[in-house]
């Protein structure tokens, strides 16, 4: 049974959030709006926010670490980059998207030059990142019920 500093709850909670996020990016329909994308933003950070907090409580609470100790740290610390990640992924969609429209505003003919990475391609690599949280939470290897 987890004790009351266990990141058991936590942990199940950014694997919840990383696949529910995850399930969202992939249904997003190609026609995007910038406020969708800003969403989708706020949602990595907060995700990578949640990861730190944890990571940080946990470093403060063992001053001499583990073996068993030093694997979480280590894996959220894995958690938090892949969620920075695909909020920095998604912020470049954004930007991206805002790009096209303002050169597809702007051309004289019918076609603007579209730029590549497409927002779409951040998207994915984003979706990717987040894709990969869950298994990152998966303590079996801890003397602690795993986050499922």
């Amino acid at each position: 049974m987890p004790d009351s500093t266990s990141p058991v709850p936590v942990l199940s909670r950014i694997a919840s959030d990383a696949s529910c996020l995850h399930q969202a990016l992939r249904a997003l329909p190609a026609e995007r709006d910038a406020s969708t994308l800003a969403a989708r933003i706020t949602d990595a950070q907060d995700l990578a926010n949640t990861a730190l907090r944890l990571f940080l409580t946990r470093s403060r609470q063992t001053s001499r670490p583990s073996p068993t100790d030093l694997l979480l740290l280590h894996r959220v610390a894995q958690i938090v980059k892949a969620a920075q990640d695909a909020a920095a992924e998604l912020t470049a969609a954004l930007a991206r998207a805002v790009e096209h429209q303002r050169r597809q505003a702007a051309a004289t003919s019918r076609r603007g030059v579209l730029i590549g990475p497409t927002p779409q391609q951040f998207i994915e690599s984003a979706a990717a990142l987040l894709g990969r949280i869950p298994a990152l939470c998966d303590a079996r290897e801890w003397p602690e019920s795993p986050c499922h």
